[in-house]
């Protein structure tokens, strides 16, 4: 196995990537770990420990931290989340405009809860994904979810809660809820909670002088198909919350251990994170009958149209995707994964005992090399643990 995912992902790094850093790992610890191509053009060589924004794989970590909270009676899936963060309870859902071209705007027909925002079923949307969510906040005055202002949470539901499924803002939400009961940032809960008992050194929301030592650069694919800097953006205005949704830097190695963890039912190293019958609860479908849908792009310099296993019937848990059927990878139904802006992904199959992680930093999302290399990755690890 080692070394064909090896030759796998130094041809991707020469031709269609050019760095990648994989971790396979199962309760036991790390099965395989690579590292391939330079941390930056004509930069230090990538190591399975190089840093970079996971982007949505924040995800899983923000679930976990809501779960060690509902774990203590601090947050409950299915009560009214404005008792915790009170917008919550007065949002109001977008029915269309007026004769003037305003927003209509309702009250909804059901309260959000913390398992709504957990599986994407809350109302809240992502503009990149969403276009009419794009004209209601400009109509609005309200600025984007990536200025990091907290005037960027309050935009309207797109739909009732438990309505439909659709990808958006809603960990963000949870992440508000998590420092509203613990009393810290974010950033200071994981910390405490999730990554110093894991010993994940190199995972937080800002980068520690060891972390910047080894950061990795964010290229974009232009439109002749080469990796080039992307362009220098204007300062923005200081940071007003940190980003649930999307705001951790991380490493393979870092991110194997959080995976490790939920293989092993919650715990690791002698560090209890969650009971084992939480997890049990995350990794179940909490869509009901909802599934998973496409994608469609609104802007195409952040992300192509997006669906992983299209075509196959996905589900939603508490922060992962469910694969309902077995993918043509290997993996069985029941496996769980998301993945993250920059190109990066992860899957647990907790039926198998083995889960595996793929970092790159790579825009936009969806980006068909790096998803065709991730892919072909965790086919050749099924097809050496068969």
């Amino acid at each position: 196995m080692h070394k064909e995912i090896d030759d796998l992902l130094r041809v991707a790094t020469e031709s269609t990537m050019t760095a990648v850093s994989a971790v396979v790992c199962d309760s036991g610890g790390q099965r395989y770990e690579g590292a391939f191509g330079s941390r930056a053009p004509n930069g230090s060589p990538m190591t399975v420990d190089t840093v970079g924004a996971i982007m949505s794989m924040t995800k899983a970590v923000t679930g976990v931290a809501a779960m060690q909270c509902v774990e203590r009676g601090q947050l409950s899936l299915d009560a009214p989340a404005g008792e915790i963060c009170p917008y919550l309870g007065v949002a109001k859902v977008f029915t269309g405009y007026d004769d003037n071209g305003e927003p209509i705007l309702r009250d909804s027909h059901q309260p959000i809860t913390l398992r709504n925002l957990l599986t994407h079923s809350s109302g809240f949307v992502y503009e990149i994904w969403n276009s009419e969510a794009i004209k209601v906040q400009e109509k609005l005055g309200l600025p984007s979810i990536m200025t990091l202002q907290k005037k960027s949470l309050e935009v309207p539901l797109m739909f009732d809660p438990g309505e439909r499924w659709e990808y958006g803002i809603g960990i963000d939400w949870v992440g508000q809820m998590i420092e509203t009961v613990s009393g810290t940032t974010l950033g200071e809960y994981f910390q405490e909670h999730i990554t110093e008992p894991l010993g994940m050194q190199d995972t937080g929301f800002a980068p520690s002088e060891a972390m910047l030592a080894k950061m990795m650069a964010m290229l974009v694919r232009d439109q002749e198909g080469a990796l080039v800097a992307p362009p220098e953006a204007a300062p923005g205005p200081a940071p007003e919350f940190e980003m649930g949704g999307g705001g951790l830097l991380s490493s393979a190695t870092d991110y194997s251990r959080f995976l490790t963890m939920l293989l092993r039912g919650g715990e690791l190293d002698g560090a209890r994170i969650l009971e084992a019958e939480t997890v049990d609860l995350m990794a179940q479908n909490h869509l009901g009958d909802l599934r998973v849908t496409k994608l469609p792009s609104s802007d195409l310099t952040r992300s192509q149209d997006a669906e992983f296993f299209p075509g196959d019937e996905k589900s939603w848990g508490l922060t992962f995707q469910i694969n309902e059927e077995a993918g043509f990878t290997g993996r069985p139904k029941g496996t769980l994964m998301w993945a993250g802006l920059s190109n990066c992904c992860y899957w647990i199959d907790r039926q198998n005992d083995l889960a595996g992680v793929f970092v790159s930093q790579v825009l936009p999302f969806a980006d068909p090399a790096c998803l065709d290399t991730f892919y072909q990755f965790e086919k050749l690890v099924y097809e050496h643990t068969r």
